[in-house]
């Protein structure tokens, strides 16, 4: 079973980096009620356009999804 897209995106989280993959991890990691528990792309993609108290480019996620996919 593959970990939940949220277990995987902390390991990327890094203070000091601005790669996507980090900025997204700094932001989610403060949002309480983001999906943790998922690995499905349509609830968290829906999450990030429409609940998120941040803004996020959804190109840079599509790209942090293909890389949390290949891992």
């Amino acid at each position: 079973m593959r970990k939940s897209f949220y277990s995987w995106l902390m390991t990327q989280r890094h203070s000091k980096s601005q790669a996507p993959a980090a900025r997204l991890a700094a932001y989610v990691f403060e949002e309480t009620t983001f999906p943790k528990h998922t690995d499905d792309f349509e609830v968290i993609s829906r999450y990030l356009e429409d609940e998120a108290s941040f803004a996020f480019n959804l190109s840079e996620f599509d790209q942090i999804w293909e890389d949390y996919l290949a891992h």
